[in-house]
């Protein structure tokens, strides 16, 4: 990135950036990393993601070749997300920026409060 032009709308590290942008990319993604599961297990794992939402990000990430679908017949029909090889490369930088937010993150509740306080 010691280009000019690192943050066009073209370039792979602004392409790296909206993947981790949305809250819940990452935290589908995190919640994979021990294996495929099913939809209703993912939403029990993560807590506080709608059906609606989680049906969104997962077609997102499969979208970009972060997730797979697996369909199994059978009766009733299951389904299953698991990671790509893909996918699994994004696992650590997101715990690295787990661990910055968990080492950081009672400075900048800090700065959040002393910004609202002093408006």
């Amino acid at each position: 990135m010691t280009d000019d032009h690192a943050f066009l709308a073209d370039c792979r590290a602004r392409l790296a950036f909206d993947l981790l942008a949305n809250t819940w990319n990452s935290v589908v993604l995190w919640a994979l990393r021990d294996g495929p599961r099913r939809p209703g297990a993912l939403r029990e794992r993560i807590g506080g993601i709608s059906q609606k939402v989680l049906t969104e990000t997962l077609r997102r990430l499969e979208f970009n070749g972060l997730v797979e679908r697996r369909s199994y017949g059978g009766s009733p029909p299951r389904v299953e997300y698991g990671l790509t090889p893909l996918g699994r490369t994004l696992l650590a930088p997101i715990d690295a920026f787990g661990a910055w937010a968990f080492e950081h993150g009672d400075e900048v509740m800090a700065a959040q409060e002393h910004y609202t306080r002093d408006r």
